[in-house]
């Protein structure tokens, strides 16, 4: 009997541990994001806010039941741009936390920011909106991503694809996105996701393995060389070849694969 109240107290205590660390996290993203404002855009990324919000990313895919593998090259020194595949809104949650290290600030659409307290959160860390309706405001986006990397603020991550595709073949790309790397003159790390689109149906009653392969970091000099049309048609290129290495078929049809 005694042996047993032994181990009913260190579960109490594992269980009250666990639930303590769930409703700081909770508090602390909830009170973080009152201080934040909804339109405001920031230019450093704060220690605490990024503290924040790897910290509740890792709850958050614990409990979401993703496991994920990093696979493929070793990322660069200092800062880059990070493209790749969209297939689910899980692509940059998994990505900005698998590659933590390098504080990436994702591009993302509008409504994105404006989600309660992650919105705010995501804008501190320097997370932009992008107006995808407006060229004007594209560029101006674009630039402003690009003296983020110059001023060593963060890495910025991107989807050239600009939407998720529903059915996880590559969509037509937004080649203007390239020109961040070119401007702040830094490499291209292209990461191909797969698994992601697993997580809506698993979540809660089994594990999805996510897998985030770099397969390839062209640098900053043979990126400059390049228009923005030829990287991406190498970034798609190389995406396409390992999905199919992966055992899917990437193309809608022959048109898609170009």
């Amino acid at each position: 009997m005694g042996i047993l109240l032994k181990i009913l107290k260190i579960a109490l205590i594992a269980v009250g541990g666990a639930l303590a660390y769930v409703l700081f996290f909770v508090a602390a993203g909830f009170l973080s994001g009152l201080f934040t404002g909804w339109k405001k855009e920031y230019f450093r990324d704060s220690k605490f806010y990024r503290f924040v919000l790897n910290s509740m990313t890792g709850l958050v895919l614990f409990l979401a039941g993703i496991r994920f593998e990093v696979k493929g090259e070793k990322l660069p020194e200092g800062r880059f741009l990070i493209v790749g595949n969209h297939r689910s809104n899980w692509d940059p949650i998994v990505s900005w936390f698998a590659f933590r290290k390098h504080n990436i600030a994702y591009i993302s659409k509008p409504s994105n920011l404006k989600i309660p307290f992650y919105g705010r959160i995501v804008r501190r860390c320097c997370f932009l909106p992008i107006d995808r309706g407006s060229a004007r405001n594209s560029v101006k986006t674009i630039d402003k991503a690009a003296k983020l990397i110059e001023d060593d603020a963060v890495s910025i991550g991107v989807y050239p694809e600009g939407t998720r595709s529903k059915n996880c073949k590559l969509l037509r790309f937004h080649n203007g996105v390239f020109k961040i790397a070119q401007k702040a003159n830094v490499p291209i790390v292209v990461v191909c996701v797969t698994g992601t689109e697993k997580v809506k149906d698993n979540a809660v009653k089994k594990k999805t393995k996510v897998t985030l392969n770099v397969v390839e970091v062209i640098p900053a000099e043979r990126a400059a060389e390049m228009t923005t049309l030829e990287i991406g048609e190498e970034v798609k290129k190389l995406l396409g070849e390992t999905l199919i290495a992966a055992g899917e078929q990437p193309y809608d049809n022959e048109e898609g694969a170009a």
